[in-house]
């Protein structure tokens, strides 16, 4: 993976077997649990493009503000700080995943649309 490639698209649900079942009988993805994130769930497109789906207490609610895209950086922190100096602001700072998936953060650009970044 490189620097400011896609690297994970979230989207939230209200009940992740549903959900699940969904995506994987109409588009073949496939999903993975993560221990110690009970509440949140891995896919895989048949392409290889991965992302998850949170039914976490502090996911949003399924609607239009619509899935959050992530890009891949080097350093969390680093671009953290560059998106300030920019005219974005940090919305989730530096958030470990686990020593498997890495970290996130969540920010929102310079004129409010919300993304993440991740890094492993």
């Amino acid at each position: 993976m490189s620097h400011g490639n896609f690297c994970h698209i979230q989207f939230s649900s209200t009940d992740a077997e549903k959900t699940k079942q969904f995506f994987t009988e109409i588009f073949g993805w496939t999903f993975q649990d993560i221990p110690g994130f009970e509440t949140y769930a891995m896919f895989q497109t048949p392409g290889g493009l991965g992302g998850g789906v949170d039914v976490g207490p502090n996911a949003e609610a399924p609607g239009a503000t619509g899935p959050i895209i992530h890009i891949e950086v080097d350093d969390i922190d680093a671009t953290l700080a560059r998106i300030q100096e920019m005219g974005g602001s940090t919305i989730v700072p530096k958030t470990k995943i686990s020593d498997d998936f890495g970290d996130f953060a969540l920010f929102l650009d310079n004129v409010g649309n919300r993304f993440g970044i991740w890094s492993s």
